[in-house]
């Protein structure tokens, strides 16, 4: 029997059968010989979920502890929870802990040294734990027998929630307590509960350490200039950033302090749905022997069918970030040249770049508008426009304003040209026109880090103000301006109004914004 115990939660004292850090081909093979998953014939593990194939935000809730209640924005997003209430929940959950057979990982997240966390998993499956142990930083032997983990994730997807009993949404639970350092999800086989939980712990650390921690994607080129990608889920912010010209320092959390950014994670994780060799070779060439598949269909000869989408659009793949040949090891670099922010527009109204001004960089920034892509969320089963304040909120514990606020600054101090990228629909909205062409997106966005769209003559979008390039190399000009790509150019003014309304209703919510700020949104 083995006993583990954390200086960050000594109440969870774990007295079963304890595989403690395991290698990937342990974990490999305790997961087939649990029935847990299947090998694919690339050699990932493939798992599925059943009814959970995206993250539940409604069932995401933080404890309301003294020590944090007056600092966290209270709301739909981060629900509170009565300390009472969680407390019988984690009382009720250590003892069902108890001679369990379990699988812990220990490691960090942060790859800069200086604002790393130490952090412990706690798994009822081993196909969890091979997918933290190749998402998250993974410790060097000596680091490994000196771990002291800060922070504490327990995913226990068959330990029983009882709305009734318990006061939550129903039998999922994803609870957050600062106090007690320790994360808790319940009810859900989604993998990607615990990736997110530890970002929404960063994001509610780092800012007093003045860190602005972020939703994007990076790399760097070889003369060292850094391009930061933002976005939600499926907006492109993992494809666009694994380009083989430039190194990748992460696809998904960073943060950007006074020495530069640094990756949060050791690994990523893809949506495959679609996925080609073709289109996104570095992807296809990372899923491999360690890597999970998660809800991805097999055929008869166990070949990943990346079209298949019967399970859910949300199908994904986790692998180290060492898996792209040209990633940096570890995920730190200066401070960004370029920031580009990626749209999925499923209004098909938005051009597929513009330049932004400081105040209008600002204004994006603070709407955070996109659409969610089906399967990312339970319940959205089709792209809806929706507005996620700093292309994060689902993650971010503190008022937006906390997080804006240090990103205008930072822009301003290092200089940094910022871009809208729209990588969703042209030629009309949703179900009409057709999603933006990957390849003019790359020599878009590889346009604009390289400089190359600063010298250009542009024309000034009507209703939004953007600004539009009206040449971009190996780009056809007739795509840039969006009005172009539709027959029907009544139907394009009708449907950009209808957006821009949708903007300025979103941002009404904001007090205390300048009115530079406010001026720098669509036209009324």
């Amino acid at each position: 029997m083995s006993m583990l115990t954390t200086e960050a939660s000594p109440s969870i004292r774990l007295e079963g059968k304890i595989h403690a850090n395991l290698s990937v081909a342990e974990l490999v093979e305790q997961a087939i010989r649990r029935n847990e998953a299947v090998l694919a014939k690339n050699g990932a593990l493939r798992a599925t979920t059943g009814k959970f194939t995206g993250r539940s935000p409604k069932d995401k809730y933080i404890v309301q502890e003294k020590s944090v209640a007056d600092s966290i924005d209270w709301g739909a997003v981060n629900q509170p929870m009565a300390p009472e209430k969680f407390e019988k929940i984690y009382q009720r959950l250590l003892a069902y802990l108890k001679n369990k057979e379990l699988f812990v990982f220990d490691g960090f997240a942060g790859a800069d040294e200086t604002y790393r966390l130490p952090i412990r998993v706690i798994n009822e499956y081993a196909w969890h734990n091979l997918f933290v142990h190749q998402l998250f930083i993974r410790p060097t032997q000596a680091e490994l027998a000196n771990h002291q983990p800060e922070f504490t994730v327990i995913c226990v997807p068959n330990f029983k929630i009882d709305p009734q009993e318990d006061g939550t949404r129903s039998e999922t639970l994803i609870a957050l307590s600062f106090e007690h350092k320790v994360v808790v999800i319940a009810g859900t086989h989604y993998a990607g509960e615990m990736k997110k939980s530890i970002f929404s712990v960063m994001n509610y650390l780092l800012p007093d350490r003045d860190v602005l921690p972020m939703h994007c994607s990076a790399n760097v080129g070889d003369d060292g200039d850094v391009a930061l990608f933002f976005g939600l889920s499926g907006t492109g912010k993992t494809t666009l950033s694994a380009d083989p010209n430039r190194r990748l320092i992460g696809d998904d959390e960073h943060g950007w302090s006074d020495r530069g950014v640094f990756n949060f994670e050791g690994g990523c994780y893809a949506k495959c749905i679609g996925l080609s060799q073709e289109k996104e070779p570095q992807i296809w060439e990372a899923i491999r022997f360690g890597s999970v598949l998660e809800n991805v269909v097999l055929d008869d000869y166990r070949k990943p069918d990346y079209d298949d989408n019967s399970l859910t659009e949300n199908t994904r793949a986790a692998y180290p970030v060492d898996n792209i040949p040209n990633a940096v090891i570890p995920g730190v670099a200066g401070h960004p040249n370029v920031i580009l922010f990626l749209t999925a527009d499923a209004f098909g109204v938005l051009p597929p770049i513009a330049r932004l001004t400081p105040e209008q960089a600002m204004y994006h920034f603070l709407s955070g508008y996109t659409s969610k892509l089906a399967g990312t969320e339970r319940g959205v089963t089709e792209p809806e426009a929706t507005f996620s304040t700093c292309f994060g909120a689902p993650f971010l514990p503190r008022p937006a304003h906390v997080y804006a606020e240090m990103l205008g600054d930072k822009i301003t101090k290092h200089d940094v040209a910022v871009y809208l990228v729209n990588t969703g629909w042209t030629g009309g909205p949703y179900g009409i026109g057709k999603r933006m062409n990957l390849t003019y997106t790359r020599a878009m966005v590889r346009a604009a880090i390289e400089g190359k769209l600063k010298e250009v003559e542009y024309t000034t979008d009507p209703i939004f103000g953007l600004s539009i390039p009206v040449e971009c190399p190996d780009v056809p000009s007739e795509i840039l301006n969006p009005r172009n790509t539709w027959e029907d150019k009544e139907a394009y003014d009708q449907k950009a109004k209808e957006l821009a309304q949708r903007f300025h209703d979103n941002f009404n919510k904001f007090t205390g914004v300048s009115e530079a700020i406010r001026a720098a949104g669509p036209k009324q």
